[in-house]
């Protein structure tokens, strides 16, 4: 079917269907606009999301993912990016494709559809002209035969009127027979303008009308087909990333099944062991004889030295802190029941504390001497790595400014070779404090792993005697470095939790006594002794040693019967007595 032939009298219902077509197709590329716009706002907020929980760097976040659960977590971030970045693909294939093509394509329908309507008018004036021109022949043919009909009757009456002369009858006749040959002349005329018309209105709905009309219903035609594409190019486009997207899936499913809940309990035994035992069992202290009662023999105080006097302390006493610094009771203050302490340390929330959190001036000391020995092992290891990272560094820049002294000695017109020495001479400096710094670690590290003398010979000696006479009591001691929840938590010791009972502590209820000085130590640093258990000495003191390393990096001291605490043992240099009784030595 044709427009030409079918709607040749619907030039007015097809201009405005038209220009309807036309703004079908911008509505429609708004939209697909209107896509776009939600494509890259949607992929910036995944962006933004992902970024908002990647682990911050240099921070505890980071050291979290080591757990298989949140490598996880973050490949799945990863995939959020990859994901996003698709979201983007689409809208910038959307925009490429079908936004900017359609744009083009309807300016130049416009202007298509403009040129065909406008020869349309052109052809419609033409035919109006005809129209106008047949019209004006029309009405002169009849005006010019009505004027000859007048004057064949005006000749007429004057030929038979004998009162009239035969001049007037004569110019009359004359006069009949002008306006007879206008009228056959306007005849002439009506009818050649009317042929031409009939003929240029047979063209106009026949030739030129369906023409313009077919051309015009052939760009409609491909404005629908245009139309259709895009639709098809709207739906190709999603599909195109459908794999990747696929594949962003795939790989979030594959980082979720290679969570292993087994590696991450091993990763948190390895990240909190502190590699001491747990408590002893708590002996039965018999209170039904009459007598004081007799301390256990693996209590500290079987440590003490028989025949010594007794010091007492005075009331700068700081407040327990289990397991290490033994409460200082009042002669006045009463003794309560085992049992009442028992029940209050059963049913009480156990807030146990330790030496090992305290930290001097709220710094951690350089040797990780506050830590237990398996994460200071570690924060050692680490430090030797990062050193030894750094001195690789350092090597491969020496070995890169070798090589170009050497290129600048073969050519001395690229560059002076002198001027490289002092840079050679500083990466030099750098590299040789670095390994001071690494061997300083090491030896650190390899205290703590055994493999070199932590302490004098003398000391060791002591210590393997010690140790053979009485394995039981050292393990104990060592065990009560660690609260019974294997915790080194630090709180401040309240009314309540000075009643917490320890393994090898049994004598606490009973009037302390000081422990006797088993050597002497000199400080080697001044230190600040801000935590509570702690007491500050100043460099080149000498104090008493009343209880050495345990394996935790604090010994305890005295400066006289007032003032005793713990200090970090690299700070001191530890002299003891041999022939101290109760001297104990842990290595």
């Amino acid at each position: 079917m044709s427009w030409g032939t079918e709607l040749w009298d619907q030039f007015d219902n097809l201009e405005k269907h038209t220009q309807w077509g036309i703004d079908i197709l911008e509505k429609y590329i708004k939209f697909v606009k209107e896509r776009t716009e939600i494509e890259l706002s949607y992929a910036k907020q995944l962006r933004n999301l992902a970024k908002k929980y990647q682990p911050k760097k240099n921070s505890k976040e980071e050291e979290e993912y080591r757990y298989t659960a949140c490598k996880a977590f973050l490949s799945t971030l990863n995939e959020m990016n990859d994901y996003a970045g698709q979201h983007e693909v689409i809208s910038e294939n959307m925009t490429s494709n079908i936004t900017v093509e359609l744009a083009r394509y309807v300016q130049e329908l416009k202007q298509e559809r403009k040129s065909y309507f406008h020869d349309g008018r052109k052809a419609q004036q033409h035919i109006e002209i005809c129209w106008k021109q047949l019209e004006s022949s029309k009405r002169r043919f009849e005006r010019d035969c009505k004027e000859a009909d007048r004057a064949q009757q005006y000749f007429e009456k004057m030929d038979a009127d004998i009162n009239v002369t035969k001049a007037d009858v004569e110019k009359a006749r004359q006069q009949a027979q002008v306006r007879h040959q206008m009228a056959e002349d306007s005849k002439a005329d009506y009818s050649s303008i009317l042929q031409k018309f009939n003929h240029e209105q047979h063209e106009y709905y026949y030739t030129h009308i369906p023409n313009i009309f077919q051309k015009i219903q052939e760009m409609e035609e491909r404005r629908i087909v245009r139309i259709g594409e895009s639709m098809k190019t709207y739906a190709e486009v999603d599909r195109q990333v459908i794999p990747i997207i696929g594949k962003c899936l795939d790989e979030i499913v594959k980082a979720a099944e290679s969570i292993d809940q087994k590696n991450d309990s091993q990763l948190v035994i390895e990240a909190y062991k502190s590699g001491f035992e747990p408590p002893g069992d708590i002996e039965f202290e018999d209170y039904t004889q009459p007598m004081k009662r007799t301390v256990s023999d693996n209590s500290l105080s079987n440590f003490r030295g028989e025949g010594k006097p007794e010091l007492k302390f005075g009331g700068k006493s700081k407040g327990k802190l289990w397991p290490f610094i033994k409460k200082n009771k009042s002669p006045k203050q009463q003794k309560e029941p085992l049992s009442h302490r028992f029940n209050e340390f059963m049913v009480s929330k156990p807030k146990i504390h330790c030496f090992r959190s305290l930290k001097r001036g709220g710094a951690t000391p350089e040797d990780f001497s506050n830590l237990p020995p398996e994460q200071r092992r570690k924060k050692l290891q680490q430090k030797v790595d990062e050193l030894n990272k750094e001195i690789q560094k350092e090597m491969d820049q020496r070995d890169a400014i070798t090589k170009m002294k050497d290129v600048y000695l073969k050519n001395p017109q690229m560059g002076d070779p002198a001027s490289l020495d002092h840079k050679l001479t500083e990466v030099s400096q750098n590299i040789e404090k670095l390994r001071l710094e690494a061997q300083k670690f090491e030896a650190w590290l390899a205290e703590v792993e055994g493999r070199l003398p932590a302490r004098s010979e003398q000391a060791r000696r002591q210590s393997g005697m010690f140790d053979a006479q009485n394995p039981a009591t050292v393990n104990s001691c060592a065990q009560d470095r660690e609260s019974p929840d294997g915790s080194y938590t630090e709180e401040q010791s309240q009314e309540g939790e000075g009643k917490v009972l320890a393994t090898d502590f049994d004598d606490e209820f009973d009037e302390e006594e000081p422990l006797p000085a088993i050597g002497t130590c000199k400080a080697l640093y001044t230190f600040e002794g801000q935590n509570e258990g702690t007491i500050s000495v100043a460099e080149g003191e000498t104090l008493y040693v009343i209880e050495e390393d345990k394996g935790d990096g604090w010994t305890r001291i005295r400066r006289n019967e007032d003032e005793e605490g713990y200090v970090p043992t690299s700070y001191v240099e530890v002299y003891l007595d041999k022939n101290a009784k109760g001297a104990k030595t842990y290595i």
